[in-house]
Parts: structure tokens; C-alpha cells; sequence
């Protein structure tokens, strides 16, 4: 399989950056089916990939902008505009109203776009954080699990790589379970191959999440440990917290993702957003004249803009550009545990005690 270094105008003239990294992430190559694929060449290479700017972001209009979603509002306002414009200027109608209210809409409809927004990136960034904390945890099992977990047999390592492959199938199935993707009616998925125990039936289609039957293996191996002397009593108990921790970032991710903005203030924001664009041609059209119709796209443009970026980030989970890069973050800490449970299986030094 051949391999193309990924290059870009920020580096070097190797294609890596000072660092010795590549600027992209990885190397590039294709797989039997012909899907390109990165191989990693420095710790995080895929959740911190990032495509060198071809054009500065004020010029961007397609990917990760929000104007799909404002696109007809902004037009339909722009089109009423229009036409009041011309009853107006053209045809004699007084369609004008004095711009005093203006300022009173204008602090309403501020503030809350401010909740909106605020509230939304608060969503965002716990969702990034609570799964930050997920890996954290995985992370430290594995390690303990390597270095202090039983050893006497093959039967025993053999248990101790099926836990370790069972955390890292818990981050995939974590991921899935937030994006709503059940393994119900027989469904599973690629990226659980070699990770979940051989034998393992959910039972999601009878309401138990596959992320909590996965943490009822990992502490059973916790307990077998135990039982056999190869972790103490403090041990056990930061093990327990460790995979408690799990379970606490989960369903605080979980209820993010089934806690909406409520209706009502959504109905309310939209109807006074709605409200405000549609007086505000009113009160400048005297002013204006036929200037108030690029005035009031750019205006609604602006406010509508701001209200599709809090609808963008309320639910952080999903695949779109702005969401949080959750395959990639998993991915790499799949990796660095693969990596080290390679290592361990080979007597690596650093995993002997």
C-alpha cells in the first residue's frame, strides 16, 4: 500500500511541520476499497488535523456557515422590506411609523440572543469536556489494568486485553448512543470488531444501554482482582471511582442530549426576532428610502445569523463541521490504547512491575 506524505503551504518543504510533525495529521494512503485513510504520526494527529485556509473565513459560505439555515428568513424579510419600500416611494402609501420603538425591540431581542447563545456554547463546551473526562478515565484503567492487573496465566492476560478492548469499545459505543444509533434487531456496527467481549448480547432493544452493560464487565474484572490479591483495597477503590466516573460523564452527556432549550422560549425568541425585522422597514423606510432594503438584509443577515449558531451548537454530538470532532478524539485514544496493549502483549518494560 503506498503512502503519500500530506503536505500543505504551512510546512516545510518536507511537508512537516518544525515539530517534526505532519501539518495535516497523518499519512495519507488508501485502503482495498479505495477510501482514503490516515496513519497516525504524533499523539492526537486526528482530533487536531486541521486543513490549512485556503481563503479567510469572511469569505467562507458553504462549509461550517450557518446561511443554509437563515437563507429564506433573511430573504423573506428582505422581499417584505422591498415592498414596503415601493407602496412607500412609489406609490404614495405613508407606510411609516416613528423609529422611537426601535430601541426597546432592539434590547429585547439582544438579550435574547445573549441567553441563546450562551446557553448553547455552554452545552458545547460541557459536551467536549464530559467526553475529555471519559477518555481520562479509559486511560487510567488501561494503565492500571496492564500494570497491576492478574498475570499468573494466559488465561489471565487473556482477560485482562478482552477489559482493556471492552473500554475502548465503551467510547464507540458511547459515541453512538449519543447520536441515537442502537444495536437493536441485530445492527452492530464495524468499528466494535475486536473491541466487545466475545458473546456480549445488549439489551438495548429492552432499554439498558450497551455503555452500562460494558461497565458491568470492567468492574467484575475489578472484583476478580481483588479476590485474587492482584489489586488492594486502595486500588479497588479508585479502580470503582475510575469507572463511576464513566458512568457520571455519561449521563451528564446524556443530559445534554435530551435536555432541549425549552419550546416556549424558542417560540418566543423566534416570534420577536420575526417581530423586530419585520418593524424595523417601517421605521427606516422615510429615512432610507430604497437604501433600507440592503440595510435590512444585512441587519437580518446579522441577528439571524447569531440565532442559527445557538441552533447549531445545541446538540454538539452529531456530524456536522461545527460539532465536536468526537470519531477523531476516540479514534486517537484508540490508538494510543491499542498501541500500548501491543506493547504490554510483547512484555513490554513499561508494563511490568
Amino acid at each position: 500500500m503506498a503512502e503519500t506524505p500530506i503536505s500543505s503551504g504551512a510546512s516545510t518543504a518536507n511537508g512537516f511541520t518544525r515539530n517534526g510533525a505532519s501539518s495535516r495529521g497523518g499519512y495519507e494512503s488508501y485502503d482495498d476499497a479505495g477510501q482514503i485513510s490516515r496513519k497516525p504520526t504524533f499523539p492526537l494527529s486526528r482530533s487536531s488535523r486541521q486543513k490549512v485556509r485556503r481563503w479567510p473565513l469572511a469569505f467562507r459560505f458553504i462549509k461550517g456557515s450557518i446561511h443554509h439555515v437563515i437563507i429564506i428568513p433573511v430573504l423573506s424579510h428582505t422581499a417584505v422590506t422591498s415592498m414596503i419600500v415601493y407602496l412607500d416611494q412609489e406609490r404614495g402609501m405613508r407606510l411609516r411609523i416613528p423609529s422611537s420603538i426601535v430601541p426597546s425591540l432592539s434590547i429585547v431581542v439582544g438579550l435574547m440572543l445573549v441567553f441563546r447563545n450562551g446557553t448553547s456554547y455552554e452545552r458545547f463546551w460541557g459536551g467536549r469536556c464530559n467526553l475529555q473526562q471519559v477518555v481520562t478515565s479509559v486511560r487510567n484503567l488501561t494503565r492500571s489494568f496492564l500494570v497491576c492487573g492478574p498475570d499468573d496465566d494466559d488465561a489471565d492476560r487473556a482477560e485482562t486485553e478482552k477489559v482493556v478492548r471492552a473500554l475502548v469499545g465503551m467510547l464507540f459505543v458511547l459515541k453512538n448512543h449519543l447520536r441515537s444509533e442502537w444495536t437493536v434487531g441485530g445492527i452492530s456496527y464495524p468499528e466494535y470488531s475486536g473491541l466487545l467481549p466475545q458473546g456480549l448480547h445488549g439489551h438495548e432493544a429492552e432499554g439498558v444501554g450497551l455503555f452500562l452493560e460494558l461497565a458491568f464487565v470492567v468492574e467484575r474484572y475489578i472484583k476478580r482482582g481483588v479476590d485474587r490479591g492482584a489489586f488492594n483495597a486502595p486500588q479497588s477503590s479508585m479502580l470503582s471511582s475510575q469507572v463511576n466516573n464513566l458512568i457520571d460523564y455519561y449521563g451528564k452527556m446524556e443530559t445534554i442530549k435530551l435536555t432541549p432549550i425549552p419550546v416556549c422560549h424558542q417560540i418566543h425568541q423566534k416570534q420577536a426576532l420575526a417581530l423586530y425585522c419585520t418593524v424595523l422597514p417601517f421605521c427606516l423606510v422615510d429615512e432610507l428610502g430604497w437604501m433600507a432594503v440592503p440595510i435590512i438584509f444585512l441587519i437580518c443577515f446579522t441577528l439571524y445569523g447569531i440565532e442559527g449558531i445557538g441552533e447549531e451548537l445545541e446538540d454538539p454530538f452529531g456530524m456536522d463541521k461545527n460539532d465536536i470532532k468526537i470519531d477523531a478524539i476516540i479514534t486517537d485514544c484508540k490508538q494510543e490504547v491499542m498501541v500500548m496493549l501491543a506493547s504490554w502483549k510483547k512484555n513490554g518494560e513499561s508494563y511490568s512491575v
